[in-house]
């Protein structure tokens, strides 16, 4: 069958699979070309088929050598359709890491329950025995809790409304979007999903199950943005889950200590993920900072950023490089200042008439359809893709 997008909002509802394998090679091809660094050998990543979890495994394998267990929860290829990218990103991944002589195993299921918990520390101890760093990358919407409950989270302000331009990469079009605000519940419940409860239940079960090597490291991945987006996002219902996020670090470092180990929050800089893309208003945020960050050459993608981080601000020649709340500065370019006045004079000058003239809104949709295994280059779109073959393979 030919394989053509199906884009409804900001959301894939397919992918393409052999384009997922050129996005991995090309995300592999890049920390080769950055060289290769003394970090972790044995790595646990919790949420790694897409996004920045994904760009973290593969910094980690190829550019420091690191044997990797991988959680997410997937779906195959089935009567319903080819199945998610992350998926075939598990499945290439794999390949490609078994082929440079490393192990490279996936887990398929829900990363908050305590079945996918036991797994881990079963498949730990079986094929690595401990692990060096553990990577929590997980962005849901929704959290089964022990006692079979689900909760939701919501993106909402935790003030009043907030409606400004979003987009519409369906139909490359701004859109006006209005947040509204979250009730007391809502942030809770956002909280209770997206903060940092079950970080905290990962490294406790690890630790009790002696995973965790002496000098273990534990990193999540957090943003903050700047002012002019915080009724967006600091000032919203997932700021809230973030900042509970954080304050969990100090708690998981205080755990740690027996084994000389320590738990850090990596605040990122605004890219185009799955998560980030489905944010109301923050997209047009994104593609204006994108044109800024290129124009002055320090623009960087998600296996950039990662590769950055695990190679110069953790296991770098000065050790982990983090301010005095345990948080690694990946924002430190987004944040300068000259890069911030100039996007919020394009901000202030936005209109669904210009704005592809204003950003980087092309590079934005590219980086989106990328993420699903389309506009690869060097793929070819009008070749069938073999669904037998495809169903054979397995994460």
């Amino acid at each position: 069958m030919i394989v053509h997008p199906q884009i409804q909002g900001c959301v894939a509802r397919n992918c393409h699979p052999i384009g997922c394998r050129a996005a991995v090679a090309q995300q592999i091809a890049s920390v080769r070309a950055a060289g290769s660094f003394n970090g972790p050998k044995r790595v646990l990543v919790l949420g790694a088929s897409s996004g920045f979890g994904l760009a973290s495994r593969i910094a980690l394998a190829f550019g420091a050598g690191a044997d990797t267990i991988g959680v997410s929860f997937e779906r195959g290829p089935s009567d319903k359709g080819l199945g998610s990218a992350g998926w075939y990103n598990n499945i290439w991944f794999r390949q490609a890491a078994e082929q440079a002589g490393h192990i490279a195993i996936n887990l398929i299921g829900d990363a908050f329950s305590d079945t996918m918990r036991q797994q881990v520390i079963e498949t730990i101890r079986q094929q690595l025995g401990q692990v060096d760093l553990v990577i929590y990358s997980l962005a849901s919407g929704i959290r089964v809790m022990p006692d079979g409950t689900q909760v939701r989270s919501v993106l909402k302000t935790t003030g009043q409304p907030f409606t400004g331009w979003g987009l519409d990469l369906e139909h490359d079009a701004l859109v006006q979007q209005t947040l509204a605000a979250a009730s007391p519940e809502e942030i809770r419940d956002t909280v209770t999903v997206m903060g940092g409860e079950d970080w905290q239940l990962w490294l406790q079960a690890l630790q009790q199950a002696d995973c965790l090597s002496k000098g273990v490291q534990a990193v999540a991945y957090s943003y903050i943005g700047p002012e002019s987006t915080y009724p967006i996002y600091r000032d919203g219902t997932i700021g809230y889950a973030k900042e509970h996020l954080h304050a969990t670090a100090e708690t998981i470092n205080l755990q740690l200590a027996e084994l000389g180990g320590h738990a850090w929050v990596s605040v990122c800089k605004a890219l185009v993920t799955k998560a980030s893309a489905y944010i109301p208003v923050l997209p047009v945020y994104l593609g204006l900072l994108m044109g800024v960050m290129k124009e002055r050459g320090v623009h960087e993608g998600c296996i950039e950023q990662m590769q950055r981080l695990f190679a110069g601000k953790m296991y770098g020649p000065q050790g982990v490089v983090a301010d005095g709340n345990r948080l690694i500065r990946m924002d430190d370019r987004e944040l300068d200042p000259a890069i911030q006045a100039a996007v919020s004079t394009l901000w202030s000058k936005v209109t669904p008439d210009n704005f592809h003239g204003l950003g980087d809104f092309a590079g934005l949709k590219r980086d989106f359809m990328q993420l699903n295994g389309f506009e690869l280059p060097e793929v070819d779109y009008g070749a069938p893709v073999n669904e037998s073959a495809l169903a054979e393979l397995v994460p």
